[in-house]
C-alpha cells in the first residue's frame, strides 16, 4: 500500500556530499559570483559513485565560465534538494521534472536550461513498468495482488507516472503492494533479483544499466510506457539577483557539449548537444500531473 511521506519535515538532518570545484576559493563576490561562490545541487537520480564525477565535470566547466568557485552537492534525495534551495543553501539545482514542480512552488526555482541532443533539440525520456519475461502479467490492470517497486516518492518516472498508470487502468493503489526501493537503480535491482513482481525502470536507467552490464532487457518485458517526458531542468533560485540569474543562465547555455557529456550520458543523452533554454511552460504537463494526483512537496 502506498504511504505518503512527510520527508521535508524529516530532512533537517540530511547528509550531503559536497565537493568544491573549479576556481580558487579566494574569488571575491561579483554579480556572477555571489558570496564568492556558486552552490550547485544535483538530485540523486543515479548511483552517487557514478553521478558525482559526472556532475563535477559540469560544475567545473560552469566554474570556469563564471570565474567563480562552484560547490557541488549530491543531495540525499529529491526533497532534500528542494529544502536546501528553499533555505538558501543552493543557488543552482538540477531537478527531475516533478521535483522541479515542488522546487518552483516551495523555493521559487526557475528553470533556465536542460539537456539538448546532438541536433540541438530538448531531449526526453520515458517511464516504464517492467516484469520478468516469463511473468503472466501483461497489462497494468493485472498488477492487482502483485508487488511493484518504485524508485522514490516525488520521482516523475519512478513514482507519479506509474501511479497515474495504475489509476488509468482502474487499479487502486491499495490493491498493489508498492515498495519504494530508494532510487531507480534499486528498483531495477529489486526486479532483477526477484524481490518484486514488477518495477519501474525508466529509459535513462535502462540505458545506464545496460551500459554497466547490470541489466539484460532480454530477460524482462515492458507492460507499460509513458509518453516522452522533457529532460531534467537546470534551475536557479528565484530570489537570486536578476543579474546573477542571467549570468548563470548565459554561462550554462554557452557550455560546450564536452562539459555536459558525462552527466548527459546518465540521462540517456548521447551524443549530447549544448544545454538548451527552457522555462516553466516546458514542464506545464508536470504541474498539471501534480495537481491531478494531489501531490505536494510532502510527497517528494
Amino acid at each position: 500500500m502506498f504511504v505518503r511521506r512527510g520527508a521535508l519535515v524529516a530532512l533537517t538532518c540530511l547528509s550531503l556530499v559536497a565537493t568544491a570545484c573549479g576556481a580558487p576559493e579566494t574569488s571575491s563576490a561579483t554579480p556572477s559570483c555571489p558570496d564568492g561562490r556558486i552552490r550547485f545541487g544535483v538530485e540523486p537520480f543515479e548511483d552517487p559513485a557514478r553521478l558525482t564525477p559526472a556532475a563535477k565535470v559540469l560544475a567545473d566547466s560552469l566554474s570556469s565560465a563564471l570565474s567563480c568557485p562552484v560547490e557541488l552537492t549530491v543531495t540525499e534525495d529529491y526533497s532534500a534538494e528542494v529544502l536546501a534551495m528553499e533555505n538558501g543553501k543552493l543557488d543552482v539545482g538540477i531537478f527531475g521534472p516533478l521535483g522541479y514542480v515542488f522546487a518552483h512552488r516551495r523555493a521559487k526555482a526557475e528553470a533556465v536550461a536542460s539537456f539538448g541532443d546532438a541536433t540541438g533539440k530538448l531531449s526526453s525520456y520515458t517511464a516504464a513498468i517492467w516484469v520478468p519475461a516469463n511473468s503472466p502479467i501483461t497489462t497494468v490492470a493485472q498488477l492487482r495482488g502483485h508487488s511493484l517497486a518504485l524508485s522514490s516518492a516525488g520521482s516523475t518516472s519512478g513514482d507519479a507516472l506509474p501511479r497515474q498508470a495504475l489509476a488509468d487502468a482502474g487499479v487502486a493503489e491499495s490493491d498493489v503492494r508498492i515498495d519504494y526501493a530508494g532510487g531507480h537503480p534499486e528498483a531495477l535491482l529489486a526486479l532483477a533479483n526477484g524481490k518484486v513482481d514488477a518495477a519501474e525502470i525508466n529509459s535513462q536507467q535502462e540505458s545506464s544499466a545496460i551500459g554497466a552490464g547490470t541489466f539484460d532487457p532480454a530477460g524482462f518485458r515492458k507492460v507499460w510506457q509513458s509518453a516522452p517526458i522533457p529532460n531534467d531542468p537546470v534551475t536557479v533560485r528565484g530570489d537570486l539577483d536578476p543579474v546573477t540569474k542571467t549570468a548563470i543562465r548565459d554561462a550554462l547555455l554557452g557550455l560546450p557539449p564536452a562539459a555536459i557529456g558525462e552527466i548527459g550520458a546518465l540521462l540517456d543523452v548521447s551524443p549530447p548537444g549544448p544545454l538548451v533554454p527552457v522555462d516553466q511552460t516546458t514542464y506545464q504537463p508536470l504541474f498539471e500531473l501534480a495537481d491531478k494526483l494531489g501531490l505536494t512537496e510532502d510527497d517528494a
